[in-house]
């Protein structure tokens, strides 16, 4: 017999961006009562190291913390833990086998989501430790899409700067300096953005700025992906 559906979601990194991915969760089921939602537990423990600077050499793993909140998702029966940062997929061998349940990958629903709307280009955003990773890259090359990456001097005047406004709750200045990062990003020709960390999206918001074509938030792709996972689960009973 299948195991019941239970979504986890690990979390905690940064802690809006789990509530915000939660929001994501909600509006990606088409329900028409309380009780048609997506069963979910959340591990929500800001505490995890900085993932930024383990990558970059100047703080420590957060892989044992990682790994003690799969460990906690196992105890409560998760069908399928997904983890609600991008850079945190840098440990997503590791976690994998740390878990009793399928770990969904980020990037394989963000590709697809991409995919669907059919571009040459994409303009990536995302920490130089999801860049340097390729795996959106690398998914987006198997559809025959070329992705335009943040020159060192953006990440550095805009993609940093920004990213940690949010983090210590200046969300719409964050915002500003992210909207100049994916405005150098459609400037160079990318026909659309993918927002490959958990606070651009939000940043954006804050800041009212919206490009020209809709953005991909892997957030709302991954929400998508288990919208349809536990839809699916529901016709078999």
């Amino acid at each position: 017999m299948a195991k019941p559906f239970l979504l986890g979601v690990l979390g905690g990194m940064g802690p809006l961006a789990a509530v915000d991915f939660q929001h994501q969760l909600l509006q990606a089921v088409n329900s028409q009562s309380d009780q048609q939602q997506i069963p979910m537990v959340v591990w929500n423990v800001p505490q995890i190291p900085d993932r930024q600077q383990a990558l970059a050499g100047t703080g420590p793993s957060p892989l044992p913390q990682l790994i003690d909140g799969i460990e906690k998702l196992n105890r409560v029966g998760a069908s399928h833990i997904v983890m609600a940062c991008n850079t945190a997929h840098h440990w997503f061998e590791a976690l994998q086998a740390a878990s009793q349940a399928p770990l969904l990958h980020i990037a394989d629903a963000t590709a697809e989501a991409v995919a669907a709307l059919s571009p040459t280009s994409v303009g990536l955003i995302a920490t130089q430790g999801t860049l340097d990773a390729g795996w959106f890259q690398q998914r987006f090359a198997r559809h025959g899409i070329e992705t335009l990456l943040p020159t060192a001097t953006e990440i550095r005047d805009y993609f940093v700067p920004g990213c940690y406004a949010v983090k210590r709750g200046e969300v719409a200045a964050g915002g500003e300096l992210l909207a100049r990062q994916a405005q150098a990003l459609l400037d160079r020709g990318a026909e659309r953005l993918v927002l490959a960390c958990t606070e651009v999206p939000l940043a954006l918001r804050a800041a009212d700025w919206q490009p020209p074509r809709k953005a991909i938030d892997p957030a709302e792709a991954m929400a998508a992906l288990c919208a349809s996972l536990w839809q699916q689960q529901q016709t078999l009973f």
